[in-house]
């Protein structure tokens, strides 16, 4: 994702999702194309031997996005594992540092993301997958055969944001209670909560406590 502009605003300014009350919020608009070549740093040999090792990698990867020193993998969710394999097993990228969910509701069509951040240890390298799928639909392959290590981190995905990992040895929430309904870090889940008591005293819910109007 690169930055072609950015549009300013006091509190209050539409798309920035913040509340801190803090003036001259940016929001900072995206545009959703690949990088072009070169992409500097050691992103293009990663590039260069992901493609030498998956003959698949055009009609895997979607695009490459290099942006703020990072280089992300957008990789269609059918070929996520076989992927996960090549940069484990020959690019030599042994650990998944978990997943991250991520809601975007204007992205008719993929509106929810999931973004997995992976380290080589052998080669002190950092490169991201992402993986962009519509709310209507919301399944990924999990990654836990390939990082076990990632099991609790898709289920703490799957509780807040209702990304479904099919596969997934124990799919359950991790955070809230079985039966909760919603999933809370999504941007439709409406700010509201349970009222608290300390010691007598009665906290009201968040959408009771300060007016954002």
């Amino acid at each position: 994702m690169s930055i072609d502009k950015q549009a300013d605003g006091m509190f209050g300014a539409k798309g920035t999702g913040d509340t801190s009350g803090y003036g001259g919020l940016v929001r900072q608009a995206a545009n959703f194309g690949s990088s072009e070549r070169p992409y500097g740093s050691y992103f293009d040999e990663v590039a260069d031997d992901l493609e030498r090792a998956y003959p698949e990698f055009s009609d895997a990867i979607e695009r490459v996005v290099v942006d703020r020193g990072e280089l992300t993998l957008h990789v269609k969710r059918e070929k996520l594992v076989e992927v996960a394999f090549i940069l484990r097993d020959k690019l030599k990228f042994e650990m998944c540092m978990g997943v991250n969910g991520v809601h975007y509701p204007e992205q008719t069509g993929r509106e929810l993301h999931a973004v997995y951040p992976l380290l080589s240890m052998s080669k002190n390298q950092r490169i991201r997958l992402e993986v962009s799928v519509p709310d209507a639909d919301a399944h990924i392959p999990s990654v836990v055969e390939v990082w076990a290590g990632n099991n609790w981190h898709e289920r703490e995905t799957y509780d807040m944001f209702g990304i479904i990992f099919d596969g997934h040895p124990g799919l359950t929430r991790i955070l809230m209670p079985d039966d909760w309904e919603g999933h809370p870090q999504r941007k439709d889940y409406s700010l509201g909560g349970i009222a608290i008591e300390y010691k007598g005293a009665t906290t009201p819910p968040p959408s009771e406590r300060r007016s954002y109007k």
